[in-house]
């Protein structure tokens, strides 16, 4: 079923939600194209390791099932007054897995190092200019100016132990590399890691000293990555597992006609699109432009959307299921601006004009990298998307790859054209506004996903004043003077926003959040 807007995905949410309560105890198995990185809360920040891990690990604050964000670690916050800020009530009598009591120095300590340039959660904090205790269970974040997502935007900033993380040598993430906690974890979560074989099978086991409700009746969680669709697929058809995300899209029906099963089917709030490598002198993968980046030419960058056949990719590729995206986040987000719904249309005679006009006439080759087990039919849509490029001279050396290896070689400037997709962790268009639009800075830590480094001063500027302004007129207009800045120069490439088809057994009741997580709490084997 295609929607048109987050809202009805929230609403499909609500559908699939169904209460749990606890019955007979039972071993639940699931699969996912793509495994977790790994184990370390603030080393990788993408869906599968923040997903994976909100199982295990808690934050101060979470998203329930409506997305909404309610009280975890935290049992209450509030603004500070006389200085920018909010202070947070932390939640008394809790223990990590292995025993050890949950205070503010936890609090204190995960900020650190989540924080730090080693981790990949630094952007969290670009507003935070001091974390301060005030006794064992409340704690201040200080802000350089009020900050009203705040709260939002550390939903998943999950909590370490500090005698935990120190003792094992994991005070600081090892995001390209290893440490205990890559392979080891110690949260407060519903679920604890049992065992762990990367790209192969990880386990988790109720956590019996959890402070919260427990909703499910799952003794022993089972999970194995299959990276083939077709394969886990037939995993699910034959029993072997309980619930796999996602099914490609052409055997949903499939699924639908066989008693005992059901499929799961809404919209992600995620955006998938193409990057540029903006600041980069000269193409890297190129057998005729040398000494150049075409794409540092606006002209150039339009031409590229304008050869892409959206109604095509849609019909052919996703089965009429996808909604064309126009902005970074969908319709129905907090900031979406109205006022820019116009995206490039599919006009491959205009797209030759403006290569001409840029000094292209011939067309010149360059490189595309894309993932091949990331996003629904990622591999499917950039070979399309090459076919079409080449329709109009511009012609794509196309590398695809799995996803473990991926964020390396984007970090690494490894590309000419890049294949992302982006889901807004506060569900508002600053995120990704602060994530892949501002310009690259370590000190302030913003632009930490910005690959390709669009760099625009006025949207710099723009930033802190949408962060800090509480008038809703006022914010979106300078979120709408964004939005007609980036589509005016092309910073992206919007293409369209994910659909969710999720498939299990008709006994599993779970929840299908807009997020694309999946929250182990919340599951019933019937």
């Amino acid at each position: 079923m295609k929607s048109t807007s987050f809202m009805l995905s929230t609403a499909l949410t609500g559908l699939f939600a169904l209460t749990a309560t606890q019955g007979s105890a039972e071993t639940f198995r699931w699969a996912s194209t793509t495994d977790a990185q790994t184990m370390d809360p603030h080393a990788v920040n993408s869906t599968p390791v923040l997903s994976f891990l909100n199982n295990i690990y808690e934050g101060l604050v979470r998203r329930g099932r409506d997305m909404t964000i309610e009280p975890s670690l935290a049992v209450s916050w509030e603004p500070l007054f006389g200085e920018n800020g909010w202070r947070f009530n932390l939640r008394e009598g809790v223990t990590f897995q292995d025993g050890s009591a949950f205070n503010a120095q936890d609090v204190l300590f995960s900020y650190q190092r989540a924080s730090d340039e080693a981790a990949d959660t630094r952007s969290w904090f670009a507003p935070v200019t001091e974390v301060r205790i005030v006794d064992d269970y409340t704690i201040d974040f200080i802000t350089e100016a009020p900050n009203p997502l705040f709260p939002d935007s550390i939903a998943n900033f999950m909590i370490l132990d500090q005698d935990w993380a120190e003792s094992n040598d994991a005070s600081l993430p090892a995001r390209d590399a290893e440490n205990f906690a890559t392979m080891n974890a110690n949260g407060t979560g519903a679920f604890a890691l049992a065992s762990r074989d990367p790209g192969v099978e990880t386990r988790l086991t109720p956590n019996a000293t959890w402070w919260g409700d427990v909703e499910h009746n799952v003794t022993e969680a089972i999970f194995t990555p299959i990276g083939n669709s077709s394969t886990g697929l037939a995993a699910l058809l034959s029993g072997e597992i309980d619930f796999i995300q996602p099914i490609p899209l052409q055997d949903a029906e499939q699924v639908e006609g066989r008693d005992g099963f059901k499929v799961l089917e809404g919209e992600e709030t995620r955006v998938i699109m193409f990057g540029f490598g903006h600041e980069h002198d000269a193409l890297l993968y190129s057998s005729d432009v040398t000494d150049a980046n075409p794409f540092q030419d606006s002209k150039v960058r339009l031409a590229a959307a304008h050869a892409i056949d959206m109604d095509a990719i849609d019909r052919v590729i996703f089965r009429g299921k996808i909604e064309a995206a126009n902005q970074l986040v969908p319709e129905g987000i907090s900031g979406y601006s109205n006022a820019h719904t116009n995206r490039p249309e599919y006009n491959p005679e205009r797209a030759k004009e403006l290569l001409a006009e840029a000094g292209y006439p011939d067309g010149f080759s360059f490189g595309l990298k894309c993932t091949n087990d990331r996003y629904i039919n990622d591999e499917a849509l950039c070979r399309a998307a090459a076919s079409m490029f080449a329709a109009v001279g511009l012609n794509a050396e196309l590398s695809t790859g799995p996803v473990r290896d991926y964020w390396t070689q984007l970090r690494e400037d490894d590309f000419d054209m890049f294949l992302l997709g982006w889901s807004p962790g506060t569900f508002d268009a600053e995120h990704p506004i602060r994530f892949l639009l501002n310009s690259q800075d370590d000190e302030k830590k913003l632009g930490s996903w910005n690959f390709g480094n669009y760099s625009n001063a006025r949207v710099d500027e723009l930033l802190p004043l949408i962060q800090e302004e509480i008038d809703p007129t006022t914010r979106q207009t300078m979120i709408d003077e964004i939005v007609e800045i980036t589509q005016n120069e092309v910073a992206y490439i919007p293409l369209y926003t994910q659909p969710l088809i999720w498939a299990s057994k008709d006994n599993i009741d779970l929840t299908q959040r807009a997020d694309n997580f999946f929250i182990l709490r919340w599951v019933t084997v019937n």
